[in-house]
């Protein structure tokens, strides 16, 4: 599984800012690390590409990539399978009711006839895939928190969750950083069986219950006025060997106020993964912070013209 559509650029927000939030007058939680696969749904149907052959009628027709398919004749469309029901009720010429950019277009055209049955010569996606890193687990009340940041839909605006699972992964490959281009890890699931369920997609994070959990000793959450600047470790998977801290240094503190929750600037120390990955990835959203023993945030975008 890889996480292109996922995964975001990487840097750093306060995880005390959110915690209460999220996990009630939880006090301690586990700093996990681990690599886990995502996959968010929601009930819109979007049109990801064409097939070479059969999407020449779908082009013609004047249907565009990035379209939400909201209804083909009268039948509402959420899922990839309402799509066939509604192309095996045609009789030959389709109304299609799309969303885009924020505007409501019908559109008709003749599905392409097959012999699997009608198609529209389009490739779908509902959702979003991808890994990540989890920040937290509460062994108390079974929740987690992974990411430290929202995902988005494809219109670049916050994904209404309806349904999404977590997956145990392992990272199999990793693009180095450099300067003006973020690295990235990619990963693959372990197993079909998804480990957790995800329950909310907010702009602090992805959350959701986990009851197999992730085994680790609980440490403080941190205030805002206790974290400083100076040496700090982050935890993440960048290899087959598993979680490891790396040290990095906490330059600056913004005020919990700042736009996009972006509250502290940090910068990658540690040899061993610089060396790795050259410094923060995609797929590192959601390394936990630590400094003094205590959780103080989660990775969540990488500055790439430093």
């Amino acid at each position: 599984m890889k996480g292109k559509n996922l995964l975001r650029r990487i840097g750093c927000t306060m995880l005390c800012v959110y915690l209460l939030t999220t996990t009630a007058l939880a006090k301690e939680l586990v700093p996990v690390g681990r690599i886990v696969g995502l996959e968010l749904r929601d009930n819109q149907v979007t049109i990801a590409g064409f097939d070479e052959i059969q999407g020449v009628s779908a082009k013609a027709a004047g249907l565009l990539g990035g379209d939400i398919i909201q209804k083909i004749d009268d039948v509402v469309i959420t899922c990839a399978e309402d799509v066939r029901k509604a192309l095996e009720c045609s009789d030959g010429t389709v109304s299609i009711q799309i969303q885009r950019q924020g505007k409501t277009e019908n559109l008709k055209m003749s599905p392409v006839i097959t012999p699997d049955g009608p198609k529209l010569g389009v490739y779908l996606r509902q959702g979003v895939t991808g890994i990540g890193t989890v920040t937290w687990y509460d062994p108390a009340t079974k929740q987690f928190g992974t990411l430290g940041h929202g995902v988005n839909d494809g219109n670049g605006k916050l994904l209404q969750l309806a349904e999404g699972w977590a997956y145990d992964a392992r990272v199999t490959a990793v693009k180095k950083g450099k300067i003006g281009e973020p690295g990235q890890l990619y990963g693959t699931m372990e197993s079909p069986e998804a480990v957790g369920r995800l329950q909310r997609n907010t702009q602090q994070g992805v959350f959701g219950m986990c009851e197999k959990g992730w085994e680790g000793q609980t440490v403080p959450i941190a205030t805002a006025s206790q974290v400083k600047v100076g040496d700090a470790v982050i935890r993440s998977t960048v290899s087959g060997e598993g979680v490891r801290e790396y040290s990095v240094k906490i330059l600056k503190i913004y005020p919990q106020s700042r736009d996009g929750g972006r509250n502290l600037l940090l910068k990658v120390t540690d040899t061993a993964l610089l060396a790795c990955t050259g410094g923060i990835v995609q797929g590192m959203s959601g390394s936990p912070i630590m400094q003094d023993g205590k959780l103080i945030g989660a990775v969540t975008h990488v500055c790439v013209n430093l």
